[in-house]
């Protein structure tokens, strides 16, 4: 199933909240469309005029290739992805992201002079059609590369398909597959070690219970045995909870979390930000956001979207994983491009700065560093997964860790993250990049086969 590409529309600064925002992101939350989209050589602005401003300061986008102003032509190196897109759940924006970045590099040089084209396929959880949206990527579309992937069950689906013919995924994981078999190697933690840092920061300001909460979709027994390994360790009880998505009584949710952390409880949450979203809201509509000790979020809330919607009552009182550079108070060269790319091509990215967008960038820019190694044409599924598996060390500007791919038979490459909390409709850091404790038993297997990585330095 291929995605529609929204019209383009006023890009939405982190500083302003717009109520069309919140409606835009709930909107696409809420969708299950299916139609095509690809990005191959275009761009919002004529070559050579792709310079715009980032609130870190005056950033050109065309730094993002290898000759400034310069479009690319010829036959297109074709990749694909395929992303969640249902009611109460959407991964898109990281796939329309990393299209973004494609679009800035075709603009400005491309791949030895050659366009990216990305093929963007959307799914609702069917195993039959995730199973189709791959081999139509790869029977009809021909890529010969996958980056880009966010999906609840694609990795379950097809892992062994991609191993079979070689492919090494550059994705953004949630099912466990994502993180342990060879053949996908993900730039976030996904749900079970992102739940994981929210769970040991909490853990860390001596709560007495959790209470762990999240979407009722495929997975949840995977994801919560993290957080409850955790728990476990430091002797603090945890209660697991599921909750229908959309969800339809908020306020029903939101007291049953208080009720069960009590007062020196943590509620932690796994939700997309719209569904998140609803509930904390209808906490603070209640007058319960004072009724635990603290509240806690994987790292789909660390979005202005989020910060902003809940305003000051939620200062230093929500603790979200990061499990990329924190935007509102990162100023370096690779979050003013980031911001900028969005800023000039992300029209589709329906939920501005956030996670999910950076997520989508650090894919593209890791792809885009192993296209730039290969020699040059012809573009093979041979030459550029071997160029995708090859990654060492990389610095992405976005990771607390330098990003490696390797052959290695699990890969969790991201374990060490940040901890955000809103400040008056920003997410500033709370606490600085920690390694996700070895407690979680999966943590443990990938140390013991990469080691861990080398910390990135802080002002890329």
């Amino acid at each position: 199933m291929r995605m529609p590409i929204p019209a383009p529309r006023a890009y939405r600064t982190r500083r302003t909240l717009v109520l069309a925002a919140a409606l835009a992101l709930g909107a696409a939350g809420c969708s299950s469309s299916s139609s095509s989209t690809a990005a191959s050589g275009s761009s919002s602005t004529p070559a050579g005029t792709s310079s715009s401003t980032a609130s870190a300061g005056t950033t050109s986008t065309s730094s993002c290739g290898t000759k400034p102003g310069v479009q690319a032509t010829g036959t297109p190196i074709p990749l694909g992805a395929i992303a969640t897109n249902q009611p109460g759940t959407s991964f898109t924006d990281i796939p329309n992201m990393a299209k973004a970045y494609f679009d800035c590099v075709n603009a400005n040089g491309g791949i030895n002079g050659r366009p990216i084209k990305l093929y963007i396929e959307t799914e609702q959880t069917n195993p039959a059609q995730i199973a189709a949206d791959a081999k139509q990527l790869v029977q009809t579309d021909k890529v010969v590369g996958i980056i880009g992937n966010t999906s609840i069950i694609e990795c379950s689906v097809n892992s062994s398909y991609w191993a079979k013919l070689g492919f090494y995924l550059i994705d953004s994981g949630i099912a466990p597959e994502c993180y342990s078999t060879p053949n996908s190697a993900a730039v976030n933690m996904g749900p079970r070690y992102s739940s994981d840092g929210a769970v040991q920061y909490a853990l860390a300001q001596h709560v007495s219970k959790v209470v762990f909460d999240q979407a009722n979709v495929p997975g949840t027994g995977y994801i919560a045995a993290g957080p409850n390994a955790l728990a476990k360790a430091a002797n603090t009880p945890i209660v697991d909870l599921t909750e229908n998505v959309p969800i339809s009584d908020a306020s029903s949710v939101a007291i049953k979390e208080v009720n069960d952390a009590g007062p020196n409880g943590a509620v932690i949450l796994n939700f997309t930000p719209p569904e998140a979203l609803v509930i904390l809201q209808a906490a603070q509509k209640l007058g319960l956001e004072d009724h635990v000790k603290l509240w806690g979020c994987s790292t789909p809330c660390n979005t202005d979207f989020l910060a902003q919607s809940l305003g000051s009552k939620w200062n230093s009182k929500l603790f979200v994983n990061a499990e990329l550079a924190p935007p509102d108070d990162t100023n370096t060269p690779s979050m003013s491009l980031y911001e900028a790319i969005l800023k000039q091509y992300g029209s589709s990215v329906q939920g501005g700065i956030g996670s999910f967008s950076q997520m989508g960038f650090t894919e593209a820019e890791i792809a885009v560093h192993a296209l730039e190694s290969i020699a040059g044409p012809p573009y093979t599924v041979q030459n550029v997964n071997a160029a995708f598996k090859a990654v060492k060390d990389f610095n992405t500007g976005q990771l607390c860790q330098l990003w490696t791919y390797g052959s290695y038979p699990l890969h969790i490459p991201n374990n060490s993250d940040w901890t955000v909390t809103p400040k008056d409709g920003k997410m500033v850091t709370a606490q600085g990049c920690t390694l996700i404790s070895a407690v979680d038993p999966q943590i443990a297997a990938y140390r013991s086969a990469a080691g861990t990585a080398p910390n990135a330095p802080s002002s890329s």
